[in-house]
């Protein structure tokens, strides 16, 4: 559901459709091509008009002929089908090594900064998908979505980890209003994403179909799936043999996942520097409405951005106004903030 927002994501891969190389037609004397020529013709025609002959042949045979590039090769990585271990069937094939070594050059750098971001959230997006029954290695559709980043907006208005677009996430069951973006929050966007991933899975009977569905929608995916006729077949393979009736972004999304999927799972085996974020410790606790998180950090004595970040869906700094609302606190400080916004002001 993620469009290029500039977070580093690498260029598309280059189009499997270029066609064979033509041969180079050899370009012929001009005496010879007049030679060639019937006699009765050659008495016939002007001089003017035997040059003006050879000048387009000429022309045609060095625009018409010059072969176009053919795509440069992918060599294959060794040893990488070994490296990948899990639920989710893993197919490594051009495509993917191709995103394998996007992400080991041009994208190394943003890659490993995806990869630290994973400590803040992999885990509870693990402990989630294990207790559906879901693969792990699903947790990579949200690298590849954001980067693992809770306030990342596409061009196209979707949000946070799981980028999801505002009219899909009221649809499963998520706040989005003046006051409350829960897209930007990873723990409920996350429950969303994983409902609606495993809908489509049951829709398809296929994780790399239900993964092309959460990128285009699935009734792209079904359309692709009329046009090509798999025949009844359920696998992962036909994602493959449809995939170019997909537009361009899903053609490569499932790619990227598995690519993704590899570097993450054996990041020293490729030499990624990644020392992993330590993920927020916290628990709830009721405050009242309309309190601003700058008030929350004074009462705690921690950073402003430590409380935006445990609350990132809060996109005001505040508290909604109205009832009682349920805030993310560092371990262990709930009882702390109450006792403080208990306490009568200076001027009550």
């Amino acid at each position: 559901m993620m469009e290029d927002d500039g977070r580093g994501k690498v260029p598309d891969a280059p189009s499997s459709s270029a066609g064979p190389e033509r041969p180079r037609c050899p370009k012929r004397p001009l005496g010879a091509l007049v030679a060639a020529l019937p006699t009765a013709v050659r008495v016939g025609l002007s001089a003017a008009a035997l040059v003006s002959v050879a000048l387009i042949f000429l022309a045609w045979s060095d625009t018409r002929v010059t072969p176009e590039p053919a795509p440069e090769p992918v060599t294959p990585i060794p040893g990488v089908a070994s490296l990948i271990d899990g639920r989710l069937p893993v197919t490594v094939n051009d495509r993917v090594e191709f995103w394998i070594r996007q992400f080991l050059n041009r994208g190394r750098e943003s890659f490993e900064g995806y990869l630290v971001r994973e400590g803040l959230y992999g885990g509870m997006i693990r402990e989630r998908l294990r207790a559906r029954g879901m693969p792990e290695e699903l947790l990579y559709l949200a690298l590849i979505e954001s980067g693992f980043s809770p306030t990342a907006t596409s061009r196209l208005e979707a949000s946070g980890v799981w980028q999801f677009m505002g009219e899909t996430a009221l649809a499963y069951g998520l706040t989005v209003d003046y006051w409350v973006d829960e897209r930007r929050d990873p723990i409920r966007a996350t429950d969303a994403a994983l409902d609606y991933l495993g809908e489509l899975y049951a829709l398809f009977g296929s994780w790399y179909l239900a993964a092309a569905a959460y990128n285009a929608g699935p009734s792209r995916v079904a359309l692709a799936l009329e046009r090509y006729d798999a025949g009844g077949r359920v696998n992962e393979e036909v994602y493959w043999e449809i995939s170019e009736h997909l537009p361009r972004e899903t053609r490569e999304y499932v790619p990227k996942m598995l690519a993704a999927t590899l570097l993450a799972q054996r990041a020293e085996h490729f030499g990624l520097t990644v020392e992993k974020s330590v993920p927020y410790l916290f628990e709830k606790v009721f405050v009242p409405g309309g309190t601003p998180l700058e008030k929350v950090s004074q009462a705690l004595d921690v950073p402003p951005s430590l409380i935006r970040e445990m609350n990132p869906h809060l996109i005001r700094g505040t508290t909604p106004p109205g009832g009682p609302y349920l805030l993310r606190v560092p371990l262990g400080d709930s009882h702390r903030l109450v006792a403080s916004l208990d306490r009568p002001g200076p001027s009550e």
